[in-house]
């Protein structure tokens, strides 16, 4: 097939390789420096939905995979779908899923799908007034899309308050922050849950588990992701058949009862409590960085899954799954990441991989002939391995080759993962 993949971070470079990898021509837009290895890139914006559309039907696409959120959101899908292309994706209806967290709470509990209790606020007054009698800690969300970094976990008043006033009053995400959702913490275990629907069936993929904060041992700000490893044992094959009738059924029952036809990827962001698994958050798209463990397990053709999905038929599917390996992804980030950092700075070392490593190219772009920094997530190094202790070995000694000046990486992604397994 002639495949076009909409992006240009870590998710679109794993999209690519694996497609590539399936056999078939892939076109890029924008791309970076990793995917120009594997696919051909133009310089199309993802913000520019009449170019995108325009390029596909240039290049007699088959198929169109939209990888980031914000051109799902804008209608990317309906473009497409309007032009009589094919499109994985969602329409806008049903990406308002990630881009309204205010609706997606509502959807949640229309559905009976387990979740934080919460409240909505627009009004700062009343959401200060809402925050003196909730317990800590307390978790607040920039109802729109803020690129994995709009939440806020308080553990005091002062720390609520204010990141309340940066959302309501300060105008810190913009448009996304102008509408917020306070809600309960959560205690437990984090899962990332992707399946692929084709508007009536869902088929789910390996169990992630992502590390969304700066720093080792969980600390510092929350980020759009600084690694990832699967399969998460914690999610047992029982959580996971929990998750599916409690979690995605109800879900495709709400869609339906709303006229949303869903068909694309669905992430279920969840906590497993004491009292089993709630959902944190839900995603129109594939996630960023667990699409880069996720995808090297998987045995089968995306290309194929993702068309099936289209046309209504993923149940007729029959998806391998590699089930003695492990992956494992440490994103390799620049200094000042996720506030302001700095590009160009020249990057070296194997940025390819070899002998069961992938390195995924997520902020970089060509220079000159040298490949330099383009983004705060810059490289996302996967070990693959019989193993996560040897998925993870892998990683981390890929990663003493590489060198960019101020890289930052965490030193304990997959720690959960290896006290649960044992290695």
């Amino acid at each position: 097939m002639r495949i076009l993949v909409v992006g240009g971070g870590g998710r679109e470079h794993a999209l690519a390789w694996h497609l590539a990898g399936s056999g078939h021509q892939v076109f890029c837009a924008p791309g970076n420096a990793g995917i120009e290895q594997v696919a051909r890139c133009e310089p199309v914006s993802t913000a520019d939905l009449p170019g995108l559309v325009q390029f596909a039907l240039r290049q007699k696409v088959d198929l169109t995979i939209v990888g980031p959120e914000a051109p799902l959101v804008a209608g990317a899908a309906d473009e497409f779908g309007r032009q009589g292309l094919a499109v994985f994706g969602p329409r806008q209806s049903g990406a308002r899923i990630e881009g309204d967290k205010a609706f997606a709470k509502e959807l949640m509990l229309a559905a009976g799908i387990p979740t934080a209790p919460s409240r909505t606020f627009a009004d700062f007054d009343a959401a200060r007034n809402y925050l003196i009698q909730h317990r800590l800690p307390v978790v607040v969300k920039a109802s729109g899309l803020a690129a994995g970094k709009g939440v806020v976990v308080a553990e005091s008043r002062q720390e609520a308050e204010q990141a309340v006033a940066d959302m309501l009053r300060e105008g810190r995400y913009g448009e996304a922050g102008k509408v917020i959702v306070i809600e309960e913490f959560l205690q437990g275990e984090e899962v990332s849950m992707i399946g692929l629907c084709d508007g009536r069936s869902v088929h789910l993929l390996a169990p992630a588990q992502d590390h969304k904060r700066l720093l080792d041992g969980d600390r510092g700000p929350n980020t759009g992701g600084m690694g990832a490893y699967a399969p998460a044992p914690v999610m047992t094959a029982e959580l996971q058949r929990k998750v599916r009738q409690k979690v995605f059924v109800p879900l495709l029952a709400e869609f339906h009862k709303r006229d949303i036809d869903y068909r694309g990827v669905i992430y279920a962001g969840m906590i497993l409590t004491a009292d089993g698994p709630q959902v944190l958050e839900f995603n129109c798209r594939f996630g960023d960085p667990e699409t880069q463990v996720i995808l090297p397990l998987l045995g089968g053709d995306l290309a194929e899954l993702a068309l099936a999905c289209t046309e209504g038929r993923i149940e007729q599917q029959n998806p391998v799954h590699i089930t003695d390996r492990a992956a494992m992804c440490v994103v390799a980030a620049a200094d000042g990441y996720p506030g302001s950092y700095g590009r160009g700075t020249p990057v070296s070392g194997d940025l390819v991989g070899r002998d069961g490593v992938v390195v995924f190219h997520a902020g970089t772009k060509s220079e000159e002939n040298r490949v330099v920094t383009n983004g705060g997530r810059v490289l996302g190094v996967t070990g693959i391995g019989r193993s996560l202790l040897e998925a993870r070995d892998k990683a981390y000694r890929a990663l003493e080759g590489i060198n960019f000046k101020g890289m930052v990486y965490r030193r304990d992604i997959g720690a959960r993962g290896l006290a649960s397994r044992g290695g």
